[in-house]
């Protein structure tokens, strides 16, 4: 009896160690999850960091050539308006006869269309 006793007590023995050995693997894959949580974290959060700054300089870089166009529309828009402003002044004496002319210049006479009937 004492050797079954003795076989049971080293059953109940193996089945804490293994037991034991169960929690502690348990402990190290949670603490193996947490630290590659931990560490995928870190990565997309260097990743979004990585982008947000290609982002800036991309717009940055649009941006800039948008002000330079800007500039470049405001210049080219000043010129049209001197050029109209110039071909205003030189033409507005002649454009300014012809409309008098034609408003005085009338010769009475019947339409086409118009039928005389008696």
């Amino acid at each position: 009896m004492t050797s079954q006793s003795q076989g049971i007590q080293q059953l109940l023995q193996a089945e804490k160690r293994a037991k034991d050995k169960l929690e502690e693997a348990k402990k190290r894959k949670g603490k193996r999850l947490k630290q590659a949580k931990e560490e995928a974290t870190a990565e997309i959060d260097h990743y979004r960091l990585q982008r947000e700054k290609d982002f800036r300089h991309k717009q940055s870089n649009i941006m800039g050539s948008q002000g330079n166009l800007s500039t470049k529309i405001d210049e080219e828009t000043t010129a049209k308006i001197r050029d109209l402003t110039s071909n205003y002044h030189k033409n507005m004496e002649s454009v300014i006869g012809r409309l008098l002319n034609e408003v005085y210049h009338i010769d009475p006479e019947l339409h086409a269309n118009y039928a005389y009937t008696i």
